[in-house]
């Protein structure tokens, strides 16, 4: 049987990987998933649920996170798995 060689494009894979073919999904899974943790999110003085956002980064490919950004965040994600569970659904 032949040896197939395959060669990828790299600045192609980049540009796919970065492109908005990929943000677009990305961005609506996240959204999706901020706005859960925020509706079941603990709510005390209302800093947790108001400080949790969608941040995208890019590196070789486009990266989005849902993040909370309380100073607290650590501490409540503990106790409750809020973040956990948004993004698992």
């Amino acid at each position: 049987m032949p040896k197939v060689k395959i060669e990828l494009d790299h600045r192609e894979m980049r540009d796919l990987l970065t492109g908005a073919e990929v943000l677009a999904p990305l961005m609506e899974i996240a959204d999706k998933a901020a706005g859960k943790a925020r509706a079941t999110a603990p709510v005390d003085t209302g800093a947790y649920r108001d400080r949790i956002e969608v941040e995208v980064d890019e590196t070789d490919r486009t990266v989005v996170r849902v993040v909370a950004h309380d100073p607290k965040s650590s501490l409540v994600e503990a106790r409750t798995g809020n973040l956990k569970r948004a993004l698992g659904r």
